[in-house]
């Protein structure tokens, strides 16, 4: 299990993640960036800080196994997708089961906690399908876990 900001604790089988010190790392998505604080990818587990801007959208894309979001700021909004028009706001919390797909949306801007059980598959127009950093899902996360 890796962040970039981590240290072990002296006595105790615990990571500390210093996100205050961590940059935002910029995604391929307009005005969404995230830190990641912590990514096993032997299992595939994923928990970062997101930060969407005034308008972001995180396109079409399916929850592989539970997602889990609680917003810090702002808000997130169900753009497309079967809860079209849901919004989870600051203080507020929201899951998703395995398989479930949408497009997310920030009309304000938001901060937000997501953890995964497994990263995003993003559907692209093309029929590709990708994980957050624009790599082949299947080849990158596909075996992952099994």
């Amino acid at each position: 299990m890796d962040a970039a900001a981590a240290t072990k604790t002296k006595n105790l089988n615990s990571y500390l993640v210093h996100a205050n010190d961590m940059p935002w790392q910029k995604t391929r998505f307009e005005g969404v960036e995230v830190k990641t604080l912590l990514i096993d990818r032997e299992s595939g587990l994923l928990t970062a800080l997101v930060r969407m801007a005034p308008g972001a959208t995180l396109p079409d894309h399916e929850h592989v196994q539970i997602e889990q979001t609680y917003v810090l700021e702002g808000s997130l909004v169900d753009k497309e997708g079967p809860d079209t028009g849901l919004t989870c706001a600051a203080g507020e919390f929201v899951w998703r089961p395995a398989g479930s797909r949408h497009v997310a949306w920030s009309p304000n801007g938001g901060l937000m906690i997501g953890m995964f059980q497994m990263p995003n598959k993003f559907h692209e127009r093309d029929g590709r399908v990708t994980d957050m950093g624009g790599n082949d899902w299947a080849e990158v996360w596909g075996k992952v876990g099994s």
